[in-house]
């Protein structure tokens, strides 16, 4: 399920936004923070840049490839399953993290943690057969 010309043309707003006003502007919605994930494009190697929705864990960020409930990972997820090293800005703040997908009790801990913050997110697991990774990004000085 790829997005349509009016939802890129909203990604691309979202992001020059955010990044024009370090958050200021689109860092929320309602309570649910928005962050722009930087990956690596694992064919062509350049930086992909995608806001979405975050949910701080301590000093980790939770992230949910939920390509709003499609059935196939979302690009960004594939870039850094094929490239771990990535760039999180988080209002104003660009951090250099290393994400990986998490697995067991961590993922089923993590998933109620962002659907409580989110409960979208559930929604979106009905819609698909496929089980929607719950992504962990931590700093890289830890």
């Amino acid at each position: 399920m790829g997005l349509n010309r009016v939802e890129l043309m909203f990604v691309a707003l979202h992001r020059a936004v955010y990044r024009a006003t370090g958050g200021r502007l689109l860092g929320r919605f309602g309570r649910i923070e928005q962050v722009l994930l930087t990956t690596t494009g694992r064919s062509t190697g350049k930086a992909r840049t995608t806001p979405l929705a975050g949910t701080p864990d301590g000093d980790r960020l939770v992230l949910v490839a939920s390509n709003n409930g499609g059935d196939a990972h979302p690009s960004w997820y594939l870039n850094l399953v094929a490239n771990p090293q990535v760039s999180v800005q988080r209002g104003a703040t660009v951090a250099p993290m290393t994400a990986r997908t998490a697995e067991g009790a961590e993922r089923e801990r993590l998933w109620d943690l962002v659907v409580r913050n989110n409960p979208g997110y559930a929604r979106y697991a009905q819609r698909t057969s496929r089980h929607i990774p719950v992504v962990v990004c931590e700093p890289l000085d830890r």
